[in-house]
């Protein structure tokens, strides 16, 4: 399965903005489509937006659609989530996967994804 790395995560204010990088580890990611999942303390990983492999079907968790902006940059390997107007619920770890479509997204190792903290 493709190798993920996250970044871009921070300590931001409530309605602030962050773009948060998943940048894949082979030149096969254009094959991929990728999707954002997040977790807070306390509570289990949840789906937030998803992005096919050709960019033209994004789908997006009803919390944030408006506020989020999921997009990606085959010929970089890397795949985009613009969050504008964070709220403190948004505050969580957050983890990118892959899968050959946007209902099947996996990952084998989520690793330490990017934390994420919004203040009020």
């Amino acid at each position: 399965q493709v190798q993920l790395v996250e970044s871009g995560g921070g300590l931001v204010q409530a309605g602030g903005s962050l773009r948060l990088s998943c940048a894949a580890s082979e030149r096969t990611f254009s094959n991929y489509a990728i999707g954002w999942f997040r977790q807070a303390p306390g509570k289990e990983r949840e789906f937030v937006a998803a992005i096919s492999m050709s960019g033209v079907t994004r789908n997006y968790v009803a919390s944030v659609k408006g506020r989020f902006t999921i997009s990606r940059d085959n010929a970089k390997n890397t795949a985009y989530l613009q969050m504008n107007s964070l709220k403190p619920e948004d505050t969580a770890v957050y983890y990118c996967a892959a899968g050959r479509t946007t209902a099947t997204l996996a990952r084998d190792d989520w690793g330490q994804g990017t934390q994420v903290t919004v203040s009020s």
